[in-house]
């Protein structure tokens, strides 16, 4: 059996960890640009995806599901805006429940592909950092853009315009930013939780 004062430590550090991603995603709302389709460009997307990166599907999950509570609850962190009605009736709405699926399906990436108890090669490492970067994006797109052609009626053709392509080179960058946040920081999160 292990050290009851190590699991309570490690326990609680998880913990913390979660609670600060989900105030970071949340604090991440104030940072946006406005583009006419009625969609900003946000790092809050960043933040949650690197919530599953860094803690793994299950906590980086319940930290983006803490955010999408709080934004329920009332307080305004959905940029800018509060309530379930977000969700429901808002052209982010798709986004949001999408930050929830790419933290958990990236986090489940790396989980299954990048153990860290292992020795891992160098550049197998980043390439996997990259594509679990990269897969938690394509999850958070593709939920935006199924929100949004659902709740404006517009075809796939008249909504990529709007929801995707504005946000390519925005997004390029975030790639970049995660992969680098992600190899640095994994591990030493890593460190303090096992």
């Amino acid at each position: 059996m292990g050290d009851p004062k190590k699991t309570s430590s490690i326990k609680s550090t998880i913990f913390i960890l979660t609670a600060l991603f989900a105030a970071l995603t949340s604090a991440a709302c104030f940072i946006q640009i406005p583009l006419p389709g009625g969609i900003p460009i946000v790092i809050q997307d960043m933040m949650a995806m690197l919530s599953g990166l860094l803690l793994g599907p299950v906590f980086g999950g319940l930290a983006v599901l803490v955010f999408i509570i709080v934004g329920c609850l009332g307080l305004p962190v959905f940029s800018g805006k509060s309530g379930i009605n977000v969700i429901l009736q808002g052209p982010t709405g798709g986004f949001i429940i999408g930050y929830l699926l790419a933290a958990i399906i990236g986090g489940l990436f790396l989980f299954v592909f990048l153990n860290n108890k292992k020795e891992h090669n160098k550049i197998k490492e980043w390439i996997l950092i990259f594509i679990a970067a990269l897969l938690a994006t394509v999850v958070a797109f593709t939920c935006g853009i199924i929100g949004f052609m659902h709740l404006t009626g517009k075809s796939l053709a008249e909504t990529v315009p709007l929801v995707l392509l504005p946000f390519i080179p925005g997004n390029s960058i975030k790639l970049v930013l995660m992969l680098l946040l992600t190899k640095k920081f994994r591990p030493i999160i890593y460190g303090y939780t096992n």
